[in-house]
């Protein structure tokens, strides 16, 4: 594959880290129609180019389309998309809504990232169901992992995760991570060597939910000790992936 030649190494790693799990967890098959959860954000854009480039190596043939829910913060922010989608060919469909703002009524009990997360969650089913898509694609990369782990076990009380693969509506439905074995400053490196359109997420809450404050946390456990950070990544993939091949 020639365009291998024009990637620089944070490229070549995000390809090389979404082929590796791909394989492992034979999570696209032939003849798949994947939903790509495409946010606006870093982390979903890397995902979208690195499996436009997966989809010429893998000796197999299978369809995406672009799927984006806009919270509503700002009705207008995913523009850079719609101008990316005049070049790029590719199914897309692009879905305004108010869950955002909803979500940070006052009046609710529940915390409005669970709120706006369920609610975007639940759409993006609706439209796998509607367009008859097998997979549902999300950019959650190897420090979502370690977040989602501390949270659960501390906020929860239980030891889970998330996984490269989960099964939903018996089976009719896989949603995938593609990006799994990638960390973020590999992601961010990597979306600018491509130009990606990123914009900036407008969600009030973006920098005061308890998932930011558990990775800020989990950043300065990192900088105790050496080998501290991979140790952690490696030894929480390793647990998903062997979760993975349990229950295959």
């Amino acid at each position: 594959m020639g365009f291998r030649k024009n990637l620089n190494s944070a490229q070549k790693t995000c390809l090389g880290s979404s082929g590796k799990i791909i394989h492992q967890t034979e999570m696209i098959h032939p003849g798949a129609r994947v939903g790509i959860a495409l946010s606006g954000g870093v982390d979903s854009w890397v995902m979208t180019q690195t499996l436009i480039l997966r989809q010429k190596i893998l000796p197999f043939d299978f369809e995406m389309m672009i799927l984006h829910i806009n919270p509503g913060f700002d009705p207008g922010n995913h523009h850079p998309l719609e101008k990316w989608l005049d070049n790029n060919q590719m199914a897309s469909h692009i879905e305004i809504t108010n869950i955002g703002p909803e979500a940070h009524n006052p009046d609710s009990t529940k915390s409005p990232c669970f709120i706006c997360s369920w609610g975007r969650r639940k759409i993006l089913f609706n439209l796998c169901k509607k367009y008859n898509l097998t997979h549902l694609a999300l950019g959650h990369n190897s420090e979502d992992l370690a977040a989602t782990f501390f949270l659960n076990l501390t906020h929860g009380g239980r030891v889970s995760s998330i996984s490269p693969i989960e099964s939903f509506f018996r089976g009719k439905l896989m949603v995938i991570r593609p990006m799994f074995l990638a960390e973020k400053k590999i992601i961010r490196n990597a979306a600018r060597r491509w130009n990606l359109p990123v914009w900036k997420n407008p969600c009030p809450s973006a920098a005061t939910s308890k998932r930011a404050q558990m990775e800020e946390m989990i950043n300065s456990i990192y900088t105790q000790g050496r080998g501290y950070r991979r140790n952690i990544l490696n030894a929480l993939q390793r647990w998903q992936l062997d979760l993975c091949r349990k229950f295959k």
